[in-house]
């Protein structure tokens, strides 16, 4: 039996409780557009630039859905890249006044930010360092505090 050989991550699809509330929150926090709704409990939002036809879609569970058990098999989390690292700093701002900023964390790699939509989904913004810069980080993944206003001095497109 062979490999699948895959060329990217295409889209994700959140099971969520109202697919209004969840279409607003990744409007405001992302700037992403509502291009479909499909049987009254599906919507599909794409992101500025995307060749994707859809990044992101929602299946809408009802108010009374509940969470699933924090040891349960499933997905962590999904990411999403920023061009720039400064564009982390306007995401914390952002996050931070919705209340739904979770964390931050430099991963050598990465420099990311967590959150999470109103469903309780966890979603990372982050912004890969290039990949000549990763050095020991080529095959390492550490979690340590994010120094953001230091990453974006050292990184950042004015230096």
């Amino acid at each position: 039996m062979g490999t699948v050989a895959v060329k990217k991550i295409n889209h994700a699809v959140l099971k969520v409780r109202s697919l209004d509330r969840s279409v607003k929150f990744y409007r405001d926090v992302f700037g992403l557009e509502e291009i479909a709704r499909a049987g009254g409990q599906m919507a599909f939002m794409r992101a500025a630039g995307s060749a994707n036809h859809h990044d992101l879609g929602f299946l809408e569970l009802g108010p009374r859905a509940t969470e699933p058990p924090p040891s349960a098999v499933g997905l962590f989390h999904i990411a999403w890249e920023v061009p720039y690292i400064e564009d982390l700093l306007s995401v914390r701002d952002v996050l931070t006044k919705l209340g739904a900023l979770e964390g931050a964390s430099d991963h050598g790699a990465t420099k990311s930010l967590y959150g999470k939509d109103p469903d309780g989904n966890e979603f990372e913004v982050m912004w890969l360092v290039p990949r000549e810069q990763w050095g020991d980080h080529e095959k390492s993944a550490p979690t340590r505090p994010l120094d953001l206003e230091a990453e974006v001095r050292r990184f950042g497109k004015a230096l």
